[in-house]
């Protein structure tokens, strides 16, 4: 592992005099405990001879601590002292702080005791050793972050209390939910209401308002019918709103293709209009949904700086999307691009063109399923889940989570396509597997260390769970036809006709924002885009 690894974005150049530093607070610390302790014996009644003490402490010193005292900036490194504590908020850091300087040091006073025994520490010397080591190396950071502070003068200061401001407002304004009526959609808006947050849905419910229509009438609950594509819509829904989240799409290969013109306006004309609007309202915090297919075929572990290969028109509507929000980020609109894994489970909406919904049906209903290029990596991940994973970026702070973005889901749900289909046979007894070859050779498994790392976010839908929860939904009745064409993107949009712009100025002003893409970048394409991201 190389050091440029274990520091993170810090250089080890950049490490090392902060590790120098703390080793010298440290070596304050401990000469102060033992001169204060010194000091302080030879003071009282029965004092002890103070020469002695100055003989003891010195050996003490010179043969026990000093070469001991590396232990310090060892344990300071594995707490994340060097790198990740960098990002953290102000109360988060000073318990990380006081974490390893508390562990580190007792550590120390273990390892003495255990090397000589005859000559360990005092009590009254080891607290007030544990107690200076914390003061020391907390204390130096927060004068430094006072210093910088003062420095920077009074129209910083101007500043940040202006950003508190805003961001209390922001706080307390609704989350603009954009799609907010689908599969994902109608789960998010039900736990951001269960979160104390005001929400307001924005829809064209073209796959009808009944995941949302129990939500109507919410006090909280604000609701806002229009198409993502109209521009006037669009301002209205945005205006007062304190942050956005953005799931309006045409979602899925199959459907993308049946109709690639409006597919390009919802899902990157739209977007870059909604871009464009949301900066002109002020609005700092966006969450994109993006898709771990623009990871296309690769057999490599892919993270969020993998290069991208979108071998279909959705994922490179989602390439383009995510370019041109990266490309519109500045100091005051810091979007969050979150790369969804291939999405399960039951939902107010429900669908059954997904891979695991889809096959646990035909297990359920059929006892036969089919299973395309069965050694095929796909991460999975629990539509519950995906919500909760927007719930998470939401609510940290914007100084971590601002321009990033993030793989979402769970390394232990990376899955091939044969595997998915042992646990449903598992599940639903006599299913019969047949497996045949086909060309779609999407292929990758995707690695979720980042999110789990900065956002603490992990799964809690397994697959098993997810599928054992449609078949019962089956089994009970809840879900009568699975081949009902509103359970399906593409069957319920063939059915509803070209979604075309309802207005001709609409139609104008997405192809004046699709004007971006040239006819070769609007096709799919083989050539890998990469993006600046913090690992």
């Amino acid at each position: 592992m190389s050091i440029t690894r274990i520091f993170g974005e810090t250089t080890w150049r950049q490490a090392i005099p902060r590790i120098f530093a703390d080793l010298v607070l440290v070596h304050v610390a401990a000469l102060t405990s033992l001169a204060a302790v010194a000091i302080w014996q030879s003071l009282t009644p029965s004092g002890a001879d103070p020469l002695r003490l100055y003989a003891a402490f010195r050996r003490f010193y010179l043969e026990s601590f000093l070469p001991q005292s590396a232990l310090f900036p060892m344990v300071f490194l594995l707490f994340g002292f060097y790198h990740r504590y960098r990002t953290y908020t102000l109360a988060n850091k000073l318990i990380v702080l006081s974490k390893g300087a508390t562990v580190a040091t007792l550590l120390y006073l273990f390892l003495s005791f255990l090397v000589d025994r005859s000559d360990h520490l005092s009590r009254s010397v080891s607290l007030a050793f544990v107690l200076l080591v914390n003061v020391f190396t907390v204390g130096a950071r927060l004068l430094k972050m006072l210093m910088r502070d003062a420095q920077a003068g009074y129209g910083a200061f101007t500043k940040t209390v202006e950003a508190a401001v805003v961001h209390d407002a922001q706080d307390k304004a609704p989350v603009l939910v954009v799609g907010g009526a689908g599969y994902i959609g109608s789960i998010l808006c039900r736990k951001l209401l269960a979160q104390g947050k005001r929400v307001r849905l924005f829809d064209s419910f073209v796959y009808g308002d009944a995941a949302v229509r129990e939500l109507f009438g919410q006090p909280r609950f604000e609701l806002r019918i229009g198409d993502c594509r109209n521009i006037q819509s669009v301002v209205a829904a945005v205006s007062g709103a304190g942050s956005i989240i953005d799931l309006a799409a045409i979602v899925g290969d199959p459907a993308c293709e049946q109709d690639r013109a409006a597919a390009l306006e919802i899902n990157y004309a739209a977007t870059r209009m909604l871009i464009e609007i949301a900066k002109g309202h002020g609005v700092e915090r966006f969450l994109f949904a993006s898709s771990c297919s623009v990871y296309g075929e690769t057999e490599e572990l892919c993270d969020e700086r993998s290069c991208l290969r979108p071998i279909s028109f959705y994922a490179q509507t989602k390439v383009d999307s995510e370019k041109a929000l990266l490309q519109a980020k500045d100091g005051r609109f810091r979007p969050t691009i979150l790369r969804l894994a291939t999405v399960f489970g039951a939902s107010y909406r429900p669908r059954f063109d997904l891979v695991v919904n889809l096959l646990t049906a035909k297990a359920v209903r059929e006892g036969v399923i089919t299973i395309y290029n069965g050694e095929q990596w796909r991460p999975f991940i629990h539509v519950a889940d995906v919500a909760e994973g927007f719930v998470k970026v939401l609510k940290a702070p914007l100084d971590v989570v601002g321009g990033q973005i993030y793989n979402v889901g769970d390394s232990r749900l990376n899955y091939t396509l044969s595997q998915v289909a042992a646990v449903i046979q598992k599940l639903v007894p006599g299913t019969k597997i047949e497996q045949i070859e086909n060309p779609d050779r999407r292929n990758y498994r995707v690695s979720f260390e980042k999110i789990r790392r900065e956002l603490n976010f992990v799964c809690s839908m397994t697959l098993e769970q997810g599928i054992e929860d449609l078949r019962q939904a089956m089994v009970s009745g809840q879900i009568a036809d699975y081949n009902d064409p509103r359970y399906h993107n593409q069957r319920y949009l063939k059915a509803a006709g070209r979604l075309a712009s309802q207005q001709e100025v609409d139609a104008q002003v997405m192809a004046a924002f699709s004007a971006a893409l040239t006819n070769q970048q609007a096709l799919v394409s083989d050539t890998p885009l990469e993006f600046p991201v913090r690992t």
